[in-house]
């Protein structure tokens, strides 16, 4: 009975020893940091490793995470300075840098960290209009953040980043933005299309006149070579006439082809004749009445060829001197009055 006794009560030792051994020795991890409390009273704060305590006369905290945290909060309505209500959500980046003080400073960091950002961001957002506030993120995010870095210091906290997630105006006034950013795409696409209509308009007038100007100056070419080539034509004709110094009887048998070609043309039911067709007739006629030296091939040898040639050139003679005549006769009845 002594002996059970005894073992029982080693047994209990041993336990109880073990259980010591364990609450005296406390482990914590890496970016983690947990505080002891001696007797009621801050003592220390345990660093990552292997730590050692009095067992049951220090008091160890739970965990105090040490590593940057990110807390979203949920939307906040906020009035503007146009009385507008927006739903604003929030992140906020903030990190441990005093355990003692995130642990004994304040029950709650986190809840006392998101009511100060609400409050915070009523204050920022209540001095700026919608529009502001929409465009102004930067401004509102360094302003909240120097709030709550100021006023955190205090609980062992380091906030190093407040964001902006979303800005969510009042359903009547998403609608009045869209018809309103739609106005202004509509206006910009009718600025375009006419930008794109008078430069096209700009394009094709200037497009006309380079036209109308190379027309012009081909025309002015083509006319340019035209004249040039009637001058040379003329000069040449004027320098043929004067090197083989043409006779009064090759002129007036240019008259009388030039005859015929006064009375071309459906309308022509009255035409004058000039004086000088009838002195060129006469002399045709004495050209062809005068007869040619005979050459000496003809005095030697006259055929019956050469005297139908003859007879032919007296014919013509006799219808030159005719038609000459008849010219003369109908000039003179020309010139005489219509009543006689």
């Amino acid at each position: 009975m002594d002996i059970s006794a005894s073992l029982v009560a080693g047994l209990l030792i041993a336990l109880l020893a073990i259980f010591t051994v364990i609450r005296a020795v406390r482990i914590v991890p890496q970016a983690r940091a947990r505080n002891v409390e001696r007797l009621g009273r801050y003592h220390k704060t345990l660093t990552p490793g292997l730590n050692l305590v009095i067992p049951y006369i220090d008091r160890v905290h739970p965990q105090i995470d040490l590593r940057e945290q990110v807390v979203s909060f949920k939307p906040q309505p906020v009035i503007t300075e146009d009385n507008l209500v927006v739903e604003i959500d929030t992140v906020l980046y903030f990190q441990v840098t005093d355990p003692r003080a995130a642990f004994y400073e304040i029950a709650s960091f986190l809840q006392a960290v998101e009511q100060l950002t609400v409050t915070t961001l009523r204050n920022v957002v209540g001095s700026m209009d919608l529009e502001k506030t929409l465009t102004s993120r930067d401004t509102i995010n360094s302003q909240l953040r120097g709030v709550l870095d100021e006023a955190t210091g205090k609980w062992g906290l380091r906030v190093n980043r407040v964001e902006i997630k979303a800005i969510d105006p009042p359903q009547s006034i998403k609608e009045a933005m869209q018809k309103q950013m739609r106005a202004e795409r509509d206006k910009r696409a009718a600025i375009l299309g006419a930008e794109g209509q008078r430069q096209s308009q700009i394009l094709t007038a200037e497009g006309d006149k380079q036209a109308a100007v190379l027309r012009a100056e081909g025309n002015r070419t083509a006319a340019i070579l035209e004249a040039e080539g009637q001058s040379r034509a003329i000069d040449e004709v004027f320098q043929a006439i004067h090197r083989n110094d043409p006779d009064p009887k090759l002129l007036a048998y240019q008259y009388l082809q030039a005859l015929p070609q006064l009375a071309q043309g459906q309308g022509n039911n009255f035409w004058v004749i000039p004086s000088e067709i009838t002195t060129a007739l006469q002399g045709v006629s004495k050209a062809f009445s005068e007869s040619l030296p005979p050459s000496p091939a003809t005095r030697a040898k006259p055929t019956a060829d050469d005297a139908a040639a003859a007879k032919a050139a007296d014919d013509t003679a006799e219808a030159a001197q005719a038609a000459a005549e008849a010219v003369a006769d109908a000039a003179e009845a020309d010139r005489r009055p219509r009543g006689l």
